[in-house]
């Protein structure tokens, strides 16, 4: 399994980029992970992927909680599927984006800034890897 992470628009803040990159650079102990930066109309980067299971981010879709995320992981990662997440951009995710998506997660209720999205997006990602193999750092 290999963790692909798209970020639509550009990072501002460079301490919640810090964040990010820990988190992801901690999930590559599990598996493969890279994140990326893409331009809002660019779509093509999911024919890259046909057979991963796509994850966006999206106010209005399902919230998990992180035992239920860390099993949904770990479903994937016996199948031998790679994840794909994309995280939108100030304006949302267009339809086109939605239609795409395996799966519309939110990652809360509540409105964060696109920068401690992107942070708290890989912290999920690293704390399921780490919860399915038993490490400490989710208690």
């Amino acid at each position: 399994m290999k963790v692909f992470v798209y970020f639509i628009g550009k990072v501002r803040d460079q301490h919640a980029q810090a964040l990010t990159e820990e988190y992801l650079k901690r999930t590559t102990r599990y598996a493969p992970a890279q994140a990326r930066e893409v331009k809002p109309e660019a779509l093509e980067f999911l024919d890259r992927h046909p057979s991963a299971y796509k994850i966006f981010l999206d106010p209005a879709g399902k919230q998990l909680p992180s035992p239920n995320f860390a099993a949904l992981v770990g479903k994937l990662e016996d199948e031998g599927r790679d994840l794909l997440f994309l995280l939108g951009g100030h304006d949302g995710l267009t339809e086109a984006q939605r239609a795409r998506a395996d799966l519309l997660l939110s990652l809360s209720l509540m409105t964060w800034p696109h920068e401690l999205a992107r942070a708290m997006l890989a912290e999920q990602i690293y704390r399921a890897f780490a919860t399915l193999r038993g490490h400490p750092y989710p208690r």
